[in-house]
């Protein structure tokens, strides 16, 4: 697996720029697609995770909304989601584009790619 070494709006790494893309979830999500132009690897990765991380957010509240069977769901959903956030952000750092079944068709073409 070989590192990205792209050009970037603000010159950081492009590998170093896909992992923030997920640092905070959704919400960096939205500030790197807003604050990066030129590179679609890292557009990518900003889409997919505004994408994946906030549906499991929405989903993390109004489960835990619904008493004792909807906190079990919504603390099953948040382990799994932090698993996710981890696995994703390695992938980006290794300068890999990993594609979601559903959340990666999404990025793909909010990307340009």
């Amino acid at each position: 697996m070989e590192v990205q070494k792209g050009k970037t709006t603000l010159g950081i790494d492009e590998n170093i720029e896909a992992l923030l893309c997920y640092v905070l979830g959704w919400v960096t999500g939205i500030v790197f697609l807003a604050l990066e132009r030129e590179n679609k690897f890292v557009r990518f990765h900003a889409a997919q995770s505004l994408a994946v991380f906030l549906p499991l957010f929405v989903a993390v509240i109004i489960l835990g909304v619904i008493p004792f069977i909807g906190w079990i769901l919504s603390l099953i959903l948040s382990i799994l989601t932090l698993l996710l956030w981890l696995f994703l952000m390695f992938k980006a750092f290794q300068g890999e584009k990993y594609k979601l079944p559903i959340a990666g068709d999404f990025a793909e073409k909010q990307s340009g790619i």
